[in-house]
């Protein structure tokens, strides 16, 4: 899910705009059953710029699933690298480009903060975890919720 905090800079002036975001997250799901790593890339287009703050940008979305039932392994390990899109056109376009900090480079104008930690909770799917990746400047959270699924072997 993404979403935008009250002070987003597109709350500002963009209400009803119309753009389009995407995220890269880096996925680490490995256990003596099943290997997987991976970069996923989604991308929501036709986003409308909601009224106020209480909507998201984007709704939950699935983006993973692991096919192989094993034994436990502990959690995924997961991680928000970088959120881009652009909201508006002509002279009021708002371009995103918010990106983790690298060791050896200056800070990013528009750093995203990756693995701020949610409360748990369970929703209509059951019980998940939730991290959160937040941009600085931009004011945008992508927030990523992890579902424990037992299985039996």
């Amino acid at each position: 899910m993404v979403s935008a905090e009250p002070d987003a800079p597109i709350f500002q002036r963009l209400r009803g705009a119309k753009g389009e975001l995407s995220f890269t997250v880096r996925l680490s799901a490995n256990s003596k059953e099943s290997k997987f790593f991976g970069m996923l890339r989604p991308s929501f287009a036709d986003i409308v710029v909601p009224e106020g703050p209480g909507k998201p940008l984007v709704q939950q979305t699935k983006l993973w699933e692991e096919d192989i039932c094993h034994q436990r392994r502990g959690m995924p390990k997961v991680t928000v690298t970088q959120l881009g899109g652009h909201f508006a056109e002509g002279e009021g376009r708002i371009e995103i480009s918010a990106i983790n900090r690298h060791i050896g480079l200056l800070v990013p104008p528009d750093e995203l903060t990756p693995g701020i930690k949610l409360d748990q909770g369970s929703d209509s799917f059951g019980v998940f975890y939730a991290f959160r990746a937040q941009s600085r400047n931009s004011r945008l959270n992508v927030d990523l919720k992890i579902y424990p699924i037992d299985c039996f072997l």
